[in-house]
């Protein structure tokens, strides 16, 4: 993912829209793209922010609605397989990849890792 641009940059281009330019003769004079432009002095107008937002975040997943569920059956059984989380969930009217429940339990912090002997041990 490319870095954000500067803070100076985007002041820059405040300070230029402010002297009574357009957002579009901005971003032709700054070299970048018209969208860009706008949506910084959206925000710039709005919220008075002038500061690239933060990477990254919350993701949404289908699976966030049946959490309880989920935990609930990895304390009952946790020596369950992702193939059979999924055939649940299906059967409650979820279809889901295994690699989605495998993402989903790892972005809730479970992890599942092999020791030398090839049983597994929970961290």
């Amino acid at each position: 993912m490319g870095q954000a641009y500067s803070v100076d940059l985007r002041e820059r281009i405040i300070r230029y829209v402010e002297a009574g330019h357009s957002r579009r003769s901005a971003a032709r004079q700054f070299g970048l793209s018209p969208s860009c432009v706008i949506r910084w002095l959206d925000d710039w107008t709005r919220e008075g922010i002038s500061t690239p937002k933060p990477d990254g975040g919350w993701r949404y997943s289908k699976l966030d609605g049946h959490r309880d569920f989920l935990i609930r059956r990895i304390e009952e059984s946790p020596d369950i397989s992702m193939a059979e989380l999924c055939r649940e969930l299906e059967d409650l009217g979820t279809r889901v990849h295994l690699s989605s429940v495998s993402r989903w339990f790892i972005r809730q912090g479970y992890t599942y890792k092999k020791n030398v002997v090839g049983d597994g041990t929970e961290t």
